[in-house]
């Protein structure tokens, strides 16, 4: 963890609806939000508003409706708690009850509409909440919580009594937490730490204690939403709300489930425009976690890895553990940028620093061999038989003079190194000590980052206690894992903002010339032909091969002639997905009697196999290129979605693929590529020529516009294969699915 925060580093919807934002003149990261109002293609929203829940996190009154005194009871205990964080921070709380006069000495309204003055908060104490709101509404009361559980986590009767409830909230105009939730966003935060805040999202209140408890560290907590089940206020606002706040840093996430896939990007982007880093576990990623979620919160758990596409999209940093989600939070809270990427591991063990220097480099972080001037200078003070290259061993950190400083500051004069990460995988007074000193005191004088791993299991020595975790300029941790997980975090999410254009500006808002063309070919409920499939391409402008459909032998010698030999014939009708496997292609026909002759044998398999054609084609066959796949599907949280990977017969065996959420720009496109395991093929292996990237690309980007118009109308659509050409000849769509919705 970094230390205490005194003297601190410092950093340079209601499923998203479409109203006016609070403050339109706040800065923003390269763009401007889109225009309140605005709708892509697709009918979703481009900007959603910043709901205002500073009465929500800081009221002034607060009603406790169905407070109670009597001893054992729950709703007596939240009554207690709820006085005592009045008292501490100068609210003015007003116990609610039908039949009791006084709570805990307070005089008790029989309702929120007897109370004397507007209330910004009621706390809801009762068994079912729903009769409760519409009477809240007429007070204008600005928010609610409801405790109460038994709603969507329990089931569908459950998820329907959650609906009833959200239906009142959205026509009372409170807006409301929960229910299946708790006090946290009134626990008792420091107030004698400075520096930029934590703000904590849970829908679990217990996975959100440890990141709670970094206080204790000197780390500093500024909000914590429980979200619950979210029937009206979800994680998506809290992360709009927060991102505007100056005090914030970071916001960190424990998140089981989504409530909308556009709500939520349109907040992760409110986020990266404005440079506040977002760290987030995603509860999901096996079927038994996405199981166990659904049953908690009875949320929509999604694709696990359309999820985790959309958070690189928007720059949302994924972690696994809580405690990767304390160390990578607070490093992103405190952390100035980086003034360069590069990593140098210090230590005073070879073994030590080898073996940090070999998982830093599998974590994908650089570490520069360090100039020939640069290890000259440090071999004035580190014995010449040892290596500085880097990682740079010392063999023994000095202790009785000035030399250690000295070698720390010249790491940090390179102008490669941005990070310096020293292991103490043990505590070794006086060594250990007089290491962590010069630390400290060098990570004072420099604007570069500087890591400590304290790897005692004790956690009790001076060093670490009093050393590290009282200075605001190291980041202290307790496992090289976390460390590096951290500092990778730091790194990618500084590149990220800093190249950060909003998709969202730039997506489309009205059809293309395309679409017209393209919508008169759906068929709802059906699966089109490959012919037809075929059509939909060309009218977004995908090449296809040369092809006619003919519904006779003779018109296949003819069209053969038009194509050119060699060809491929291929059985074409409306509800065939795997025609190689059913013997319904032929490939390198050269003649014309062998034009006949599979003209007669693609239509007598399809007979004998009951299939219904609407032709044969006959296509140019196209050999020289790499074979990959480009589609759509569809998520039940984000909608369409635009897929590309290796291609081929063995697409489904060999999984390589990479998937994003539309609206995305030729970067992300790009990006996708990156992450395929059979990339290079794509640059030429064994003497092949490099391919045609520039022209895939181009076709995932007309994908993605066939995905954000006709996207609610297409269920699914493979292109398989997507012949990539070598570079300079384009891409050419061999064969297409199409299912419509």
């Amino acid at each position: 963890m970094l230390g205490s925060t005194h003297g601190s580093l410092t950093t340079d919807s209601r499923r998203a609806r479409v109203v006016a934002c609070e403050d339109r003149t706040s800065p923003v990261v390269h763009g401007r939000p889109a225009d309140a109002g605005e709708l892509d293609v697709s009918g979703r929203p481009l900007y959603a508003d910043v709901p205002d829940l500073d009465r929500f996190f800081r009221p002034e009154s607060v009603a406790v409706v169905g407070a109670s005194d009597t001893e054992g009871r729950p709703s007596t205990g939240i009554t207690r708690q709820l006085l005592s964080w009045a008292e501490r921070v100068g609210a003015r709380l007003y116990p609610v009850h039908p039949t009791r006069p006084s709570v805990f000495g307070l005089p008790c309204a029989p309702s929120v509409s007897d109370l004397p003055e507007q209330i910004d908060l009621a706390v809801l104490l009762v068994s079912d909440p729903l009769p409760v709101i519409e009477e809240l509404g007429a007070a204008k009361v600005k928010f609610a919580i409801a405790f109460v559980s038994g709603f969507a986590e329990t089931g569908e009767r459950g998820a329907a009594a959650q609906a009833r409830l959200a239906a009142a909230v959205e026509r009372s105009g409170i807006r409301l937490l929960g229910p299946n939730t708790n006090l946290n966003a009134f626990e008792r935060f420091r107030d004698d730490l400075d520096g930029p805040a934590i703000a904590l999202i849970t829908q679990s209140g217990h996975q959100g204690r440890p990141v709670f408890a970094l206080q204790e560290l000197g780390v500093r907590l500024s909000h914590w939403a429980p979200t619950g089940n979210e029937a009206d206020l979800e994680t998506a606002d809290f992360i709009s709300y927060f991102s505007e706040q100056g005090e914030v840093g970071a916001i960190a996430c424990y998140i089981e489930g989504l409530k909308d896939g556009r709500s939520f990007l349109l907040a992760a982007d409110r986020a990266a425009r404005r440079g506040v880093p977002v760290v987030a576990i995603k509860v999901g990623r096996t079927e038994t976690g996405a199981r166990t979620a659904a049953s908690h919160t009875g949320k929509l758990t999604g694709a696990d890895d359309v999820v985790d596409a959309a958070m690189r999209q928007f720059g949302i940093i994924r972690v696994d553990g809580l405690d990767e989600l304390q160390d990578t939070a607070t490093l992103l809270a405190r952390a100035r940028a980086p003034r360069a990427d590069g990593v140098v591991v210090y230590s005073i063990s070879g073994g030590t620093g080898a073996h940090v220097a070999d998982l830093a480099a599998e974590a994908g972080l650089r570490l520069p061999v360090l100039s020939e001037a640069r290890q000259a200078e440090l071999h004035q003070w580190i014995p010449p038989y040892l290596s500085v290259a880097n990682p740079v061993d010392n063999g023994g950190h000095p202790v009785g003079d000035w030399r250690g400083r000295k070698i720390i500051d010249a790491i940090l004069d390179d102008p490669e190194v941005g990070v310096l990460i020293c292991p103490v995988t043990g505590p070794f007074p006086p060594l250990s000590d007089k290491l962590v000193q010069d630390l400290v005191d060098a990570a004072e004088h420099t604007d570069k980052l500087v890591c400590v791993v304290w790897g005692s299991p004790v956690g009790t020595e001076a060093a670490y206690r009093e050393k590290l975790l009282g200075s605001s300029r190291v980041a202290t941790f307790r496992s090289v894992t976390n460390c590096l997980t951290a500092v990778r975090a730091h790194l990618d999410h500084h590149r990220f903002v800093d190249g950060y254009r909003s998709p969202f500006d730039e997506a489309p808002r009205t059809p293309s010339p395309s679409f017209r063309k393209a919508r008169a070919l759906m068929r709802p409920g059906e699966q089109l032909s490959e012919h037809a499939a075929k059509q939909l391409l060309r009218a977004y402008g995908i090449r296809v091969p040369r092809e006619q459909l003919v519904t006779s032998a003779a018109a296949a010698v003819r069209a053969a002639g038009l194509v050119g030999y060699p060809v491929v014939m291929k059985a074409s009708g409306a509800r065939i997905a795997h025609k190689t496997e059913l013997g319904l292609v032929k490939i390198g026909l050269t003649s014309a009697s062998q034009v006949r002759d599979a003209y007669r044998e693609l239509t007598d398999i399809a007979r004998y196999e009951g299939i219904t054609l609407d032709g044969v084609l006959v296509c140019q066959m196209v050999e020289r290129g790499v074979e990959m796949v480009v589609g759509i599907g569809h998520d039940r949280l984000f909608g369409p979605t635009v897929t590309v990977g290796l291609g081929g017969v063995l697409v489904e065996v060999l999984r390589d693929a990479a998937v994003r959420v539309p609206p995305f720009g030729e970067d992300q496109a790009r990006a996708m590529l990156l992450e395929l395991r059979g990339r290079p093929l794509l640059d030429g292996v064994r003497g092949r020529p490099p391919a045609d990237v520039d022209a895939l690309v181009e076709v995932v980007l007309r994908v993605q516009r066939m995905a954000l118009e006709l996207g609610d109308e297409i269920a699914e659509l493979d292109i398989n294969p997507l012949m990539v050409l070598p570079r300079g000849q384009g891409a050419v769509a061999l064969d297409a699915l199409a299912v419509c919705r």
